[in-house]
């Protein structure tokens, strides 16, 4: 059955026009880009192969445009598409982090450090720095590692927050392993961080693990 024959309700578009994108399933908003099928599947169906085939939404959507192309259904239309929307999803949320306003969301921050960070293969350590109103001044990798970990010196943490004139930093790691719970090590170089960015009057206002599913805010869970 072709989508057109299905109930209005239950067509992907007509379910985000009447109820938002998020009443729709990975493989409906993913049939949203591939527009049809391969030969007989309709769209979300070919979707839904798709996402199954890679191991989830994110493994496939984490594979850059080349690699799309090779997976059935796609090809380089779809493959540009679809690389396209992800570029947009993040130059979005790095225009929310820098168009001079307050950070009133503090889950706007974790997005942004889960779209910058998650999907990489080895470790990535970086820092948001911000003024007195808390508004982006900038947005550093500063140290980078293995798929394990990486080396963080907390003194270039403060070196950097002088040059920026900060007051406040938040900080944000990926773990490639795709486990979001902070480890030992995390919560020891959390205190660390703190505590020298404190003897420069900069507060840490919290510190974002990523890995699978939403960022864990280190703040949230009396960490930092």
């Amino acid at each position: 059955m072709h989508i057109r024959d299905w109930p209005e309700s239950e067509r992907p578009r007509e379910k985000l026009l009447a109820r938002g994108p998020g009443s729709l399933s990975d493989a409906e908003l993913l049939a949203l880009f591939l527009g049809s099928g391969i030969r007989g599947q309709d769209a979300v169906a070919s979707a839904r192969a798709l996402v199954s085939g890679a191991g989830g939404l994110r493994r496939l959507l984490d594979l850059d445009a080349t690699a799309l192309t090779r997976r059935r259904g796609i090809g380089p239309a779809r493959a540009c598409l679809l690389a396209a929307a992800l570029e947009l999803g993040q130059r979005h949320l790095a225009a929310q982090l820098e168009r001079g306003e307050a950070l009133s969301d503090p889950g706007a921050a974790g997005r942004y450090f889960a779209q910058r960070l998650r999907g990489l293969g080895h470790e990535v350590f970086a820092v948001l720095y911000l003024d007195t109103r808390h508004r982006a001044l900038g947005f550093e990798e500063l140290f980078r590692g293995g798929i394990d970990g990486a080396e963080v010196h907390p003194r270039i943490i403060v070196q950097r927050a002088l040059v920026h004139g900060a007051a406040a930093a938040i900080i944000g790691h990926n773990h490639p392993s795709g486990n979001p719970d902070p480890s030992a090590a995390d919560r020891a170089v959390t205190t660390r961080i703190k505590q020298a960015l404190a003897l420069v009057d900069v507060r840490l206002l919290d510190h974002f693990v990523i890995g699978d599913g939403p960022p864990t805010s280190m703040a949230q869970r009396g960490m930092v």
